[in-house]
């Protein structure tokens, strides 16, 4: 007997601050403009995507003082821009990154509920932490905590914004004018928690909201945060874009979720992916080829090769071989805030490998870069990337996408207008919303119908 055909989840993430965004495009648009931020928006909703999903960025990057210029430089904050869309789109779900490491629980818990009654149910918030020092020096507390108190911190946040959450229960509003009684409970609201990041008691003062909480995404492919997101996200961000590392990632975190009282189905596993798309294969290759290049201007790839040498080459030629200087491992590192400054921990043993793999392709500098950087996920005519997504969602790679295009904010408009019909004809992704709050698109249950499950477990 066949498995039925699982229905894809499909989200648009507006591209942030990086370098795999092509502001230099002529196409390229605005990415603080508010016109920019709708555009994206509705075409997404015209497609009858799940949900708009937006970074963060809490401070500029840097390298050797100045500001890393080859990203995006800022971002509107996540509130603004997803309240003012709440009310220029009616289905679309609202996802924002919000940090657990520098801001508070009644503040994001306060945001989240008054974006759920703003948007009637369309809210999402993706908890991320922060690891470096460096973003810390942004905030009162200053500095960053170690990995394990990042995440203790991330679970005391989430559970208490929880707590706030259901400190109403939804029914306690009368509002009989007649009576002059507003109030069922004049209790409701109250809470109060004692733990070792939070101390805090009083009354929540924003109603239970249409979702009862914000559906949670999670984004962290470390263990901690498998288990973090087994444990408590709907759904969870990762970065895993082939058959093979997306089976694997799919197979682990659902299998975390038993020992929670979770089934599979209750979260969600939706990697981004980046595609290059045209009329013909071969024309999409072109255009990938093309794409990667713009990504990966000359200045560009001395910057990322920067990453792991620790030393200013801004003297090196991109077009030119590798420095034959090795990198520098007893200085506090050139580029402070980057996530490759992790991703490298070995500089001595990358710089060996990026020598021999330049050597043995005739690589420059910048085609090194070009060719060991994150390349586009799907690449292909509308046909051959509605068939290899779907092929990667009944494979069990991942439950959906969350698509980054490379152009804002018209780089979502040939995906919605090509590839989504050929999915919808193949019965894996909806012609029409049939529910109202991003839980409906998702699938998800109402939180109260899913603590009675676990309740009853």
């Amino acid at each position: 007997m066949s498995k039925p055909l699982k229905q894809i989840h499909l989200a648009a993430h507006f591209p942030g601050v990086n370098n795999t965004t092509v502001w230099s495009d002529p196409r390229a648009g605005s990415h603080i403009a508010f016109d920019s931020f709708v555009h994206f928006a509705r075409t997404a909703e015209r497609a009858k995507f799940d949900f708009l999903f937006l970074a963060e960025g809490l401070r500029l990057r840097e390298q050797g003082g100045r500001i890393y210029d080859l990203d995006v430089v800022g971002r509107p904050d996540t509130f603004t821009v997803l309240a003012a869309l709440a009310a220029v789109t009616d289905r679309l779900g609202l996802t924002g990154t919000i940090n657990s490491t520098f801001n508070e629980p009644y503040e994001v818990a306060r945001q989240f509920a008054s974006l759920d009654h703003l948007s009637d149910g369309r809210s999402a918030w993706n908890v991320v932490t922060s690891w470096d020092a460096f973003t810390g020096e942004n905030f009162r507390r200053g500095g960053f905590l170690p990995q394990d108190e990042r995440y203790s911190r991330a679970k005391e946040f989430l559970a208490t914004a929880h707590e706030l959450f259901d400190s109403w229960q939804g029914d306690e509003i009368v509002a009989d004018q007649a009576t002059g009684t507003f109030l069922r409970d004049a209790r409701a609201g109250a809470f109060v928690h004692h733990g070792k990041h939070f101390d805090i008691h009083g009354r929540f003062n924003v109603p239970r909201s249409p979702q009862g909480r914000p559906v949670i995404f999670q984004a962290g492919d470390s263990d901690e945060g498998r288990e973090f997101a087994a444990a408590e996200a709907d759904a969870i961000f990762s970065r895993y874009g082939t058959l093979e590392a997306g089976q694997a990632f799919y197979t682990d975190v659902k299998s975390r979720l038993a020992k929670y009282g979770r089934r599979p189905d209750q979260l969600l596993i939706l990697p981004a992916a980046t595609f290059a798309l045209a009329d013909t294969d071969a024309e999409a290759e072109e255009l990938a080829r093309e794409v990667r290049r713009q990504q990966v201007s000359g200045a560009t790839a001395l910057k990322h090769l920067e990453f792991v040498w620790n030393r200013d080459l801004s003297g090196y030629d991109p077009e030119g071989p590798l420095p034959d200087i090795d990198p520098d491992v007893d200085t506090d590192h050139i580029a402070r805030g980057r996530a490759q400054v992790r991703m490298y921990r070995d500089p001595l043993a990358t710089a060996r490998e990026w020598r021999e793999l330049a050597a043995a392709n005739n690589w420059s500098i910048r085609d090194l870069v070009i060719h060991t950087g994150n390349r586009q996920n799907f690449v292909g005519s509308p046909s051959t990337i509605a068939k290899t997504l779907n092929e990667y969602v009944q494979a069990d790679a991942s439950d959906g996408f969350i698509l980054v295009p490379h152009i804002t904010p018209t780089g979502l408009d040939e995906f919605a207008d090509k590839v989504v019909p050929l999915l919808q004809e193949q019965g894996v992704f909806r012609t029409d919303y049939e529910g109202t709050t991003l839980r409906d698109h998702l699938g998800l249950a109402h939180p109260d119908e899913t603590r009675e499950h676990r309740a009853a477990s």
